[in-house]
């Protein structure tokens, strides 16, 4: 059975103290990664448990695919399962150096059910020069990365990823977020992850499965949650959009192109360790002005001709205008009410949509 056709069946009830019941009844969808998103508390935890066999619940329903994890009396534990997992704070062997952490898990892969070898992994996840550090001497950075690997290296059918990056600071997430990319694309391994972040759902989602108070209230594809104006993913950081494309080499002044020549932004070069082409680009909506001529006398080098598909308004001072670019992608500009009015914005009407190129964040 390919990937595509893998899905993730839970029938169950679990009841958390006195106040608190998590009710899944659900077919969820297994490829790429896909994000369980919420507010703390909502859930979201206790429902990766389920999955991976961690709580046991009388009387659940729990399949992958064509096989049966937990049904009637049938209870199928973590390690049959296959599954990797990676938590907040890391679960290294403290004792055991970066290579012996790694080699932990392959070592006791069966010879057939071995897909991803320690060359690929520690290439991915660009861990090659700490492979033989004590892991007291990582950064926290560097030990959620081997933490990855060692999860990868035991080959899993379903990759399983408690807000990996949680407990670290500003710097050291954005640090971490190109391997998590990386890892997502190259490893072919789908996962599910934890996230209460709208930048990591944005950064590294296919799909978003939504909770709250216990409950899945909806699943939608990135795309399609972005696009809708009172998304859950605009509800701690204000409206944003994703853009996909190919990044080019870089050019003299630091700078790489992004995306196709009808749609071209200029995006600067964060890391020049990161040689990546394909990228998500998240973009804030209150970082995009809109114009209806090219402007020639302006600081603002990326200026994209798009097309006004709706304007949403909550009444008040600010409107959001949801855009098309030449490539077909979905941008959206936060702009005020008056200068709706002023412009004579309408939907099919051609504007540019004016970026910095400091808003984006690869």
């Amino acid at each position: 059975m390919s990937e595509q056709d893998l899905t993730l069946r839970i029938r169950a009830n679990l009841r958390l103290g006195s106040d608190f019941e998590l009710a899944v009844d659900h077919e969820l969808p297994v490829s790429g990664v896909t994000a369980l998103f919420g507010r703390s508390g909502c859930g979201k935890t206790s429902l990766l448990r389920l999955i991976a066999g961690l709580e046991r619940v009388r009387d659940a329903e729990i399949r992958f695919g064509d096989q049966v994890w937990q049904q009637d009396g049938n209870f199928q534990p973590l390690h049959k399962r296959r599954i990797g997992l990676v938590f907040q704070e890391h679960s290294l062997l403290p004792h055991l150096s970066v290579r012996q952490n790694l080699l932990y898990g392959y070592q006791r892969t069966p010879t057939g059910l071995k897909r991803l070898h320690p060359p690929e992994v520690t290439a991915m996840l660009g861990i090659d020069d700490l492979m033989d550090r004590r892991i007291d001497q990582l950064s926290g950075g560097q030990r959620q990365r081997v933490s990855l690997g060692r999860a990868l290296l035991i080959s899993p059918q379903l990759l399983l990823l408690d807000e990996p990056m949680a407990a670290l600071d500003k710097e050291t997430k954005r640090d971490l977020m190109p391997f998590l990319e990386r890892m997502a694309v190259e490893s072919k391994v789908p996962i599910i992850m934890v996230s209460h972040s709208p930048t990591e759902v944005g950064r590294l989602a296919d799909q978003v499965i939504f909770m709250e108070d216990g409950r899945i209230n909806r699943i939608d594809s990135l795309r399609d949650s972005l696009a809708k104006p009172d998304s859950p993913l605009f509800n701690f950081a204000g409206a944003a959009f994703i853009l996909e494309g190919e990044l080019g080499q870089t050019n003299i002044d630091g700078f790489r192109p992004f995306g196709p020549p009808e749609a071209r932004l200029w995006v600067p070069l964060f890391d020049a360790s990161d040689h990546s082409t394909s990228t998500r680009l998240r973009i804030q909506a209150k970082d995009v002005s809109l114009s209806l001529v090219e402007q020639q006398h302006i600081s603002i080098q990326n200026q994209l001709p798009v097309t006004i598909e709706r304007i949403d308004s909550s009444g008040g001072y600010s409107a959001v205008v949801a855009c098309r670019t030449g490539d077909g992608q979905l941008i959206l500009a936060e702009v005020t009410s008056r200068a709706v009015r002023q412009l004579q914005l309408e939907p099919g009407k051609a504007a540019y949509a004016l970026i910095k190129s400091m808003a984006l964040l690869p």
